[in-house]
């Protein structure tokens, strides 16, 4: 890498398959316009990443990325799955302890959790996830976007991009983060108001719950597993 290389502000995508990729471009896409910065996408193996029917290429392996100035570790439904992953969980432990900033988007805030980087501190997550926070030492914070000290965290899916704009007012200033949203055309106009629990029809709530208890057992299984294997490794 050129020396100059070294000046510029490296913002590091964790990604990994399967997760939910919006959560993942979306930041993407608002972030890599940062001026003077240097956007890399890692993986736990490099290569091709399969999320969601797309396939995102030629990605870094994570353990060859020296260090970043901002890690971001999107969501996905498979998240506390790869909580467990014990050498990605240490490679986002160690360039997240040399980072400015340390951030999620979605159930991402469960992969920081895993990695000892969440004990005592307020972080937002996908509302249907939530309650598996507390698992790893973090405080839920129910707000969109996130801040405790340099950890920053989105909250479900679209969240991210209210992250994005959160995080270029924090770097570059209010004027950029509005230039690059007025750029984007990001006005959202919702057609239906059922983003939230506490917005959403009864019906609409009651199906989505049914569906969450199917998995529910299964993912807070694996968080307490990746909390017990984060609480007994060596310090």
């Amino acid at each position: 890498m050129p020396p100059e290389a070294d000046t510029k502000f490296r913002i590091l995508f964790a990604i990994y398959p399967g997760m939910t990729h919006l959560d993942f471009t979306g930041p993407h896409q608002f972030l890599s316009r940062l001026p003077g910065s240097e956007t890399i996408v890692a993986s736990p193996a490099g290569g091709n990443v399969e999320a969601d029917g797309l396939t995102f290429g030629n990605t870094v392996r994570i353990a060859d990325v020296r260090s970043c100035d901002l890690i971001c570790v999107p969501g996905g439904t498979n998240a506390t799955k790869v909580a467990l992953d014990l050498e990605f969980i240490r490679e986002i432990r160690r360039l997240a302890q040399g980072a400015r900033y340390v951030t999620s988007v979605c159930t991402g805030s469960l992969i920081l959790g895993a990695a000892g980087l969440l004990k005592g501190r307020r972080a937002a997550c996908h509302w249907a996830y939530a309650e598996l926070l507390p698992i790893f030492g973090a405080i839920h914070d129910p707000a969109r976007v996130a801040r405790d000290g340099n950890v920053i965290t989105g909250g479900g899916v679209t969240a991210g991009i209210d992250f994005a704009l959160t995080v270029l007012a924090e770097i570059g200033g209010e004027t950029l983060a509005q230039t690059v949203q007025l750029g984007l055309e990001y006005a959202p106009a919702l057609p239906f108001d059922s983003g939230r629990p506490d917005l959403a029809p009864p019906h609409v709530r009651a199906r989505y719950e049914t569906l969450r208890q199917a998995w529910l057992p299964e993912r807070r299984a694996d968080a307490e597993r990746a909390a017990l294997i984060l609480a007994t490794a060596p310090a």
